[in-house]
């Protein structure tokens, strides 16, 4: 995707994530690739709403990186505009594991799928081929540095969650050199 056709964004720090306040410039994003969710809105029928677009700061990373958004922090007096670092380093403020996420986050989103919060299954992320409403979320993936190793609760919890959800339950462990290994659990009926 080049720059020179795409349009940018422009977002805002509010504490943990980011606002896009203009809703045409929220509806772009979330239409091409599900990025955010429209404030208000728990599941959007359509990519047309009028409401702000919440991105959170991996987004803001990985869209800032693409240069597909602006992140601008009101609190900072001189230079308001964040870089994909700054963005980086307010993501590690607030999880250890931020780094890791944003990567495993990326090569997803480079690999074509939609990446969503896992929230509600217990993990990281809800990864999409085609994007939700579209289709079901085949994929959990839940990140695990490899300096915090996988430990055998990690492998129960991947295999009953796989059972009860009937997903393919991911681990990606993320070594010291940024390379991520994936290890897959699947769904299966006896």
């Amino acid at each position: 995707m080049s720059n020179d056709s795409v349009n940018v964004a422009i977002a805002e720090i509010v504490d943990d994530r980011a606002i896009v306040w203009n809703p045409e410039e929220g509806m772009l994003l979330y239409r091409d690739g599900y990025f955010g969710q429209p404030v208000g809105i728990r599941k959007p029928k359509s990519h047309e709403f009028d409401k702000p677009l919440e991105l959170s700061l991996l987004e803001c990373a990985f869209l800032t990186r693409k240069g597909r958004l602006v992140v601008n922090d009101p609190k900072r007096k001189r230079k308001r505009t964040l870089t994909e670092e700054e963005i980086v380093s307010i993501g590690l403020e607030r999880s250890d594991s931020f780094k890791e996420r944003l990567l495993v986050y990326s090569e997803l989103r480079e690999r074509g799928y939609v990446v969503r919060p896992g929230l509600k299954f217990g993990t990281d992320f809800a990864v999409y081929e085609r994007g939700p409403g579209r289709d079901h979320a085949p994929f959990l993936v839940h990140v695990i540095p490899q300096r915090d190793g996988v430990v055998p609760l990690d492998i129960v919890r991947a295999g009953r969650l796989a059972t009860s959800v009937r997903k393919e339950f991911m681990i990606a462990t993320v070594k010291k050199n940024g390379k991520i290994a994936y290890y897959s659990f699947v769904w299966h009926r006896p």
